[in-house]
């Protein structure tokens, strides 16, 4: 069991995949290697929910088996069908795998299709009879390429055809790939979209509607910070599968160690997402990998708000002295102002927060380890969650959010805060 935050059971863990609630709930696949701390060929591990924060791991649900996905069975998403579960994911094979560690591949050579499997109770995957290839490796090198095209994001369209996005590159050139069906087997390439000013490759597109708006979060590789998530207004026409989209976004978070995030609706109808904290070593378990907590989009004023989901705000209602175990600090800063949290500073200077991580990082001098929002107009109010080894940092109901990976934290908080955990029955 875990609370607020999915971890790695062991070994490591990377995009999460399949989000969904399914039967009353939730199912949290994730990109697994389970025999070390380190990256190698993926499975999906499986965890479920009834609450978003106390879950359980169950066994693998993918490994490779196929020769299109010999070499990792890489991201994807799910949805419901006739009452049964369809997982939509890349499956990999290497041109040459790495002799000194066959778990990778030379170049960054291999080739990359579009699987199907399915479950009639969410829980048990035929990995040996259950598997088929529904869009093959790319061709048209026009239309995408052939290894670095991946992550289909699967939904129900208003005229009751199934739609995957996928993430693709041209020229150098980010893309999305728009496909559709009727029966999620069989599947037609309909458009692609792309823009100018995000990078080379686009990975974990999702695109999602929420309070009336249509909304692209994905992660563009070679943008500004190397490869960052990001969200961005659009607009889509399903008939066409033409999607227009803009050159402003946003960062998914502002911390920059988020990365690859999934959506789905929750059981109230809210559209979460969650994402993968990208940590430089290992937890104290010899595992590495864990998830954000569960965040609820919504857009105002032509602004992407990611807010703490209110079932686990909800939680937090026991005051406390002085922190211990997992905690959230509330604080409204002024400029000038600052609270220190176990060593991880929060501070507002020209009308921007910024976190200072340095004395929380170990000896990664090679990481970024000071980050600022854009400038608040007016206040600056927080919530912090601080779970062992990550910080998220909300501020003003979700306009932005900080968060970070850290280790060593100290049990101490300072300067003008209110300390709330769990209630006694979530600890």
């Amino acid at each position: 069991m875990q609370t607020i935050h999915l971890k790695a059971p062991k070994g490591w863990i990377n995009d999460p995949n399949g989000f969904i609630y399914y039967n009353g709930e939730y199912h949290l696949f994730y990109q697994h290697f389970p025999y070390a701390p380190r990256w190698g060929r993926m499975h999906w591990g499986h965890a479920v929910s009834s609450d978003l924060m106390n879950w359980k791991h169950l066994d693998v649900a993918l490994f490779p088996t196929k020769t299109d996905d010999c070499d990792g069975c890489f991201s994807g998403s799910a949805i419901e069908k006739d009452g049964e579960l369809h997982l939509l994911y890349t499956g990999v094979r290497y041109d040459a795998p790495d002799p000194e560690n066959t778990n990778c591949c030379l170049n960054d050579k291999f080739t990359a299709a579009q699987l199907h499997i399915s479950s009639k109770d969410g829980f048990s995957f035929d990995n040996f009879g259950g598997k088929a290839t529904v869009i093959p490796p790319i061709s048209d090198p026009d239309i995408g390429d052939r290894n670095h095209t991946r992550d289909p994001k699967v939904w129900r369209g208003g005229d009751g055809n199934y739609y995957l996005v996928v993430g693709s590159t041209v020229n150098k050139a980010g893309r999305l790939l728009f496909y559709r069906s009727a029966d999620l087997l069989h599947w037609d390439y309909v458009n692609y979209a792309a823009a100018d000013g995000y990078g080379w490759m686009w990975e974990c597109p999702d695109y999602f509607k929420v309070d009336g708006r249509d909304v692209l979060v994905f992660s563009p590789m070679g943008i500004e910070y190397g490869n960052q998530a990001v969200c961005t207004l659009v607009d889509f026409d399903e008939r066409s599968c033409s999607m227009r989209i803009g050159g402003d976004y946003q960062f998914l978070d502002y911390g920059l160690d988020l990365y690859a995030p999934q959506s789905t609706i929750d059981k109230s109808g809210r559209r979460i997402v969650v994402a993968w904290l990208r940590m430089p070593e290992p937890m104290d378990n010899n595992a590495i990998g864990m998830y954000s907590m569960p965040r609820v989009c919504e857009v105002k004023n032509d602004h992407i708000f990611f807010r703490p989901h209110p079932e686990i705000r909800a939680k937090f209602n026991k005051r406390i002295a002085s922190p211990a175990g997992i905690y959230m600090v509330k604080a409204s800063l002024s400029d000038g102002e600052a609270i220190n949290i176990g060593g991880y500073v929060v501070k507002k200077e020209n009308g921007r927060v910024v976190a200072d991580r340095s004395g929380v990082i170990r000896n990664h001098n090679e990481l970024r380890n000071s980050f600022e929002t854009p400038a608040l107009n007016g206040a600056a109010d927080i919530e912090a969650y601080v779970d062992g080894n990550m910080i998220e940092v909300f501020l003003n109901g979700g306009e932005y959010v900080i968060t970070n990976a850290v280790y060593d934290l100290s049990d101490y908080v300072s300067g003008n805060v209110e300390l709330y955990t769990l209630s006694d029955a979530e600890e």
